[in-house]
């Protein structure tokens, strides 16, 4: 819900940072891997309640989320990075709860519900992703993207405020839970309405 607005927040730091590690070589791909290792380290964090640790690696995790975007418009989108991007982020956000619930057992149920509601809203979005690019259908709403991003109430910004409060208040995690999956199914369900205009009318 409010990813378009951040990005033009951020789009122009994240930019200027971006043209620096290009003169230095970097490549978006190696960002991020890079980003994905800390978001791996995050989630090794909570298994053993590790709250601050865990915060501050979701920090340098999406840092570098938004550099490796900004590193590939300047050197160049690739369909490898593309799928590196999209694929390490999910598996990022789903493993936040699971390893959140290795650290914290009791909260099992409600972290299974969290995941549970991102394969809603995930199968959702890529699936319309993927019909969109059969019928060459794109936006640049959120920036230019490898995929078509379909938006919803739920979106990346939204996820990581409830990661940011989940290090926070660790011992409230059942009702961030509960409520953000439910938020998610909401999202899951308008993206469902909003395929069903778009692709009502075969090409």
């Amino acid at each position: 819900m409010f990813d378009a607005r951040l990005r033009r927040l951020i789009d122009d730091p994240l930019d200027r940072l971006a043209a620096v590690m290009a003169r230095c070589g970097l490549s978006a791909n190696v960002v991020t891997v890079t980003g994905f290792a800390f978001g791996a380290a995050a989630c090794a964090a909570l298994a053993f309640c590790q709250y601050e640790a865990a915060l501050a690696l979701i920090a340098l995790n999406r840092v570098a989320d938004g550099l490796d975007g900004a590193l590939a418009r300047r050197l160049g989108p690739t369909d490898l990075g593309g799928y590196l991007d999209i694929t390490l982020d999910f598996l990022f956000y789903s493993g936040v709860p699971f390893f959140f619930a290795v650290g914290r057992p009791e909260f099992a149920l409600a972290a299974c519900f969290l995941v549970l509601s991102f394969v809603g809203t995930g199968s959702s979005f890529l699936a319309f992703a993927a019909i969109a690019a059969k019928r060459g259908t794109t936006t640049e709403a959120r920036g230019k993207k490898a995929i078509y991003y379909l938006g919803g109430l739920t979106e990346g910004a939204e996820t990581i405020a409830v990661f940011v409060l989940v290090c926070l208040f660790p011992d409230l995690f059942v009702w961030f839970a509960w409520i953000f999956g439910g938020m998610c199914w909401l999202t899951t369900a308008t993206r469902i309405a909003a395929a069903i205009e778009a692709f009502r009318v075969t090409k």
